[in-house]
């Protein structure tokens, strides 16, 4: 049995740094520091993804459904495999159609000195005559945590948690995160019935990068490595790939990766284990966050309206 700790933070102050999420060797370094050598080598931590805390509806995919109040401030139920990604996805497709989404999916800025920071909250007015002229919506951070087999480290406590700091300008005190809420759960008890019903049938299933995947690695501690071989792809060509940066210390290396967000065909014999697989993440610096996977099973799509699309114009 392998726990992950999930872990809701709330974003206490303005930020400095990417818009839609924190890379898990941030969250690594600011987590890490806190702990023990052992328990820091041991530790595993995903890609941080920013979440508003606004009123939500469970998407068709997760094993609860209807209106869910406000999802963004609180981890929701897990119960099915999908539950998992409830919050991974940037463009928060669970957000109430009745709300401003593209005023939600977008941080606030501020300036400093000539540099854009992220707040920490979106103000929003109300015509007068209402009871209160403005509203607010918080920001907060999803990620979640795992170690190796055999490591006793998880649950990592809130006093561990609460108050590391991420982002640019931290010693001006940029970019502090304080615990929402968290919880361990086990990955192998959850409900992965649709993936077990496509194991050995002809449809096909589709993989879905949730963060990028490391080909090429400048860093001493990773490896380059192909296209993995239960992708359905011929040619990396037809992905696309970029360079960025990791960063370690004082040093910094080119990382070549393939760009999270893209779906390629699973050609694999066994899609349960490797969803399991990928929540745990694949490939180098999966460590950091890397190499994160979703597998979705023949049928779905992660852009509900899409098949609605489809099915209404083969009708027609």
């Amino acid at each position: 049995m392998t726990n992950i700790q999930q872990v809701l933070f709330e974003l206490d102050g303005q930020y400095m740094g990417h818009p839609y999420f924190v890379t898990g060797n941030a969250l690594f370094n600011a987590i890490a520091r806190r702990l023990e050598d052992q328990a820091a080598r041991a530790l595993h931590v995903s890609h941080g993804v920013f979440v508003p805390g606004e009123y939500g509806e469970y998407p068709p995919t997760a094993s609860q459904d209807g209106y869910a109040g406000k999802l963004g401030q609180s981890l929701p139920e897990v119960e099915s495999y999908a539950d998992l990604f409830v919050f991974r996805d940037p463009a928060h497709r669970w957000l109430l159609d009745s709300r401003p989404r593209d005023a939600h999916n977008t941080h606030p800025l501020q300036g400093h000195g000539g540099r854009v920071a992220f707040d920490s909250t979106c103000w929003f007015g109300r015509p007068e005559g209402t009871r209160n002229h403005r509203r607010s919506v918080s920001w907060y951070l999803h990620c979640y945590l795992h170690v190796g087999s055999g490591d006793d480290v998880l649950p990592l406590s809130e006093d561990v948690l609460d108050g590391v700091q991420v982002g640019g300008a931290r010693n001006y005190g940029f970019g502090a995160l304080s615990v929402a809420e968290t919880r361990l759960m086990d990955v192998e008890a959850l409900d992965c019935s649709r993936l077990e019903a496509a194991q050995g049938s002809d449809e096909t299933c589709w993989i879905e990068l949730v963060t990028p995947y490391v080909l090429d690695t400048e860093h001493p501690c990773g490896d380059s490595q192909s296209i993995p071989w239960w992708w359905g792809v011929d040619d990396e060509a037809e992905l696309r790939c970029r360079e960025t940066q990791f960063v370690d210390g004082d040093e910094t290396y080119t990382v070549t990766v393939v760009g999270h967000g893209q779906l390629v065909p699973y050609s694999g014999p066994n899609p349960v284990r490797t969803a399991v697989n990928g929540v745990y993440r694949v490939g180098t610096h999966s460590r950091f966050g890397f190499g994160e996977l979703r597998v979705w099973p023949p049928g779905a799509d992660r852009v509900p309206e899409r098949i609605g699309a489809v099915s209404g114009g083969d009708a027609a």
